[in-house]
């Protein structure tokens, strides 16, 4: 078996550093893109739902809109995976992707299979997911307000409460 020379490059993994940051800044701008049309939607849809006193609907709204966050990150994490296979970090796409979901979620149930000199691109895969998990719960936190408006509307209308002391509440 040979050994792998080491050079400055691979010692400090310059090559991951520079790929990561170009791939973490276009996950970032995906993930911006997404939020940005997911809770512009949420947001239009819950308030034309809560005009015409449809709060179910609302509440339907708020899971789609969840799941479509889910996804997003899912998205992400194939991202990463197929960059990694692209690059032949990794010998199979398979394992690519649950290497990057394993770090992107920092949940870390994978051990740290990147070749000498691509070690460094498994941190920059972490924070990628923790900037992106922070950034969904902020937006997730703001689409709660209707949520919660709308459930509380519902259960008022439910406790047979006049509508018009309903539609004051906000």
């Amino acid at each position: 078996m040979n050994p792998i020379p080491v050079t400055i490059d691979s010692s400090l993994d310059l090559p991951a550093y520079f790929v990561g940051a170009v791939i973490l800044l276009l996950i970032m701008v995906f993930h911006g893109l997404m939020l940005l049309q997911i809770a512009k939607r949420y947001e239009v849809k819950t308030f034309l739902y809560l005009a015409e006193k449809k709060y179910s609907a609302v509440a339907t709204c708020f899971y789609i809109s969840v799941f479509c966050l889910f996804v997003t990150h899912i998205s992400e994490i194939l991202i990463w995976g197929i960059s990694i296979y692209a690059l032949k970090l990794l010998p199979s796409l398979g394992q690519s992707i649950l290497f990057s979901g394993s770090t992107y979620t920092a949940m870390g149930f994978m051990e740290d299979i990147l070749p000498v000199g691509w070690k460094m691109l498994a941190v920059i895969i972490a924070f990628s997911g923790m900037f992106a998990f922070a950034w969904t719960a902020s937006v997730m936190i703001s689409m709660t307000k209707n949520y919660r408006q709308a459930y509380t509307k519902l259960h008022m209308k439910k406790l047979n409460i006049a509508s018009e002391v309903i539609d004051r509440f906000e």
